[in-house]
């Protein structure tokens, strides 16, 4: 059993892997969790000591197969508990993962793989997050983003990088969720902004930093 704190690290610290190929350090742990240095060096140690995680300061944080392992099994809880609140008690896009910030500590041994089931075994949830598989394998992330992609290019929204709630309630302002239509029309080379059209209504223009968090197919 681990203290809530410990299992908060150990999710950032997987979710930290999966964004990007560099070295995870102490700095980076704390800007995700919005801790202090102090804080996170402290339960550096914690983790290590408990055979969690591996720590260099030339190479970074990474988790240990166990660590790898039961950090897993808390982001498919976290996730699976999205899909539940938005699809089932109907709670709006911003609101879900807070709420599931609280619900994925529960960790009864079957509660996951009931959940799953009731669910309907979902790959990815309410934000297009892959959720991991009861046996831990995880289906591949969406990785291109709008910014990416060419002029003239039809996409559909895949997933979001940024779950901040004032982020997707821009979305919703929008009127832009998980499977929209967007055509990129325009590359404004002044500032990067993107001129897009969604659902083949009328042409709106978002910024460059926009277009990197939307994800695409």
């Amino acid at each position: 059993m681990y203290t809530l704190s410990e299992e908060n690290y150990l999710k950032s610290i997987y979710r930290l892997s999966q964004q990007s190929n560099f070295k995870i350090t102490p700095t980076a742990i704390a800007e995700s969790l919005k801790n202090n240095p102090a804080s996170v060096v402290d339960m550096i140690r914690k983790l290590t000591d408990k055979q969690l995680i591996e720590y260099d300061k030339k190479k970074g944080v990474k988790l240990t197969p166990v660590g790898l392992k039961d950090a897993v099994l808390i982001v498919r809880r976290h996730r699976l508990w999205e899909v539940f609140l938005l699809e089932k008690l109907g709670y709006h896009w911003d609101e879900i993962h807070d709420i599931a910030e609280e619900l994925e500590h529960i960790s009864d041994a079957t509660l996951a793989d009931r959940l799953d089931k009731f669910l309907g075994f979902p790959e990815y949830d309410p934000h297009g997050d892959p959720i991991p598989k009861a046996n831990g394998k995880v289906p591949k992330p969406y990785s291109v983003t709008l910014a990416d992609l060419k002029t003239g290019t039809n996409c559909r929204v895949a997933a979001v990088k940024d779950t901040s709630s004032s982020f997707l309630q821009y979305l919703q302002k929008l009127d832009i969720g998980i499977g929209t239509n967007i055509k990129l029309l325009e590359k404004i080379t002044y500032d990067n902004s993107l001129v897009i059209s969604i659902n083949d209504k009328e042409n709106t223009t978002v910024s460059q930093k926009f277009g990197e968090n939307i994800l695409v197919d």
